[in-house]
């Protein structure tokens, strides 16, 4: 027994110096940006230990309501703060990913926009949602006692990312069926829910898991600006309701489609905006703007069926009869009235 804990705690050292190259390799080859995030949060973790730190740092529904408490920088800062150190840890795997795969397609300015308006508007809608709680139920503790902080929102909106670039990336194969990248999202919000009914996480993680969904697919869905000129993702993949199984896309589609609307109106969302090309050489050609060629990639199999299918439908033109295929020309001999027979000339020919 004495044997096994020596041999247990000689261990330790060990398994530390392998995180720390994992954590080494993971980290390398990133921005400076994804660096200065990850130093960030990990520092900020020693505020968790001050209740007035995190008071200070997070987002609390009732001050972000003009009074005398009205803090107003806290939206800016609150993400950095984490309660537990393997939310910490969880974080910064989740920005290492961020290097690694979306900071090489979107580029760093690209990186640091998106991180700044999901998590902004984490920070805004998770403020509505509680203090419509408050209007609801007149409970004070919806105002006072709820204190947003974290990545939360932004590993939704990192899933979201992911979803859009590799859509169809298998993940693992169930009894059930497939899970591929598209099956994210609405999973891990599933899982923070069950994990908050009994009492892993706090109430603020589903409310910014669901703001960063929402937040991260408005602005990629219709806001993004890629480097051929166009703005969003229009694709059909990439509706509300391709976040949900095929049974309940339907309805959430009539959903999502309201909302939308309401959008419209509130210009906070433009409208779809469809070009048609009558020149196609085959009917009606749409064209969806918000293309961007990384997006090109991942329809390419789609694209070539289509395009098999279109060719299958054109025939090869008849090529028409001609009208003469040989020409003669009898010419009389001068001398005598009858017929040259050397002066018919070869098919063809002609003098």
């Amino acid at each position: 027994m004495a044997y096994s804990s020596v041999r247990d705690i000689s261990s330790v050292p060990r398994n530390i110096s392998y995180v720390h190259q994992q954590f080494l390799a993971l980290l390398g080859n990133t921005s400076t940006f994804v660096k200065f995030i990850c130093l960030v949060i990990f520092f900020c973790y020693f505020l968790s230990f001050s209740d007035a730190a995190v008071k200070a740092v997070s987002v609390t529904p009732g001050y972000m309501l003009p009074s005398s408490l009205f803090c107003l920088w806290t939206p800016f800062t609150f993400c950095f703060l984490e309660i537990h150190f393997w939310e910490v840890c969880v974080d910064i795997v989740t920005m290492g990913l961020c290097g690694k795969l979306i900071e090489p397609l979107w580029g760093q300015v690209e990186m640091m926009t998106f991180f700044a308006i999901v998590n902004l508007g984490v920070a805004i809608l998770s403020t509505t949602y509680y203090i419509l709680l408050y209007y609801l139920t007149y409970q004070t503790s919806f105002l006072f006692g709820v204190h947003v902080h974290g990545l939360a929102g932004y590993i939704a909106g990192v899933c979201v990312a992911v979803k859009q670039i590799m859509p169809d990336h298998l993940i693992l194969k169930t009894p059930m069926g497939k899970f591929s990248n598209r099956n994210v999202p609405l999973t891990i919000m599933l899982i923070s829910v069950i994990l908050w009914m009994i009492g892993f996480l706090d109430s603020d993680h589903p409310t910014m898991f669901m703001s960063g969904l929402i937040v991260s697919w408005i602005y990629l869905r219709f806001y993004q600006r890629h480097s051929n000129g166009t703005k969003g993702d229009l694709a059909d993949n990439f509706t509300f309701a391709s976040f949900f199984p095929n049974v309940l896309q339907p309805p959430m589609a009539i959903v999502g489609n309201s909302v939308h609307k309401l959008l419209v109106k509130a210009r906070i969302c433009r409208r779809t905006v469809k070009q048609v090309s009558v020149f196609a050489p085959s009917g009606v050609t749409v064209s969806l703007s918000g293309l961007d060629p990384h997006d090109m990639e991942r329809r390419k199999q789609k694209a070539l069926r289509a395009l098999d299918e279109r060719l299958g439908k054109v025939k090869a033109p008849k090529m028409t009869k001609p009208l003469v295929s040989s020409v003669a020309i009898n010419i009389p001999s001068t001398e005598s009235g009858h017929r040259d027979d050397s002066s018919v000339l070869a098919p063809g020919n002609v003098t």
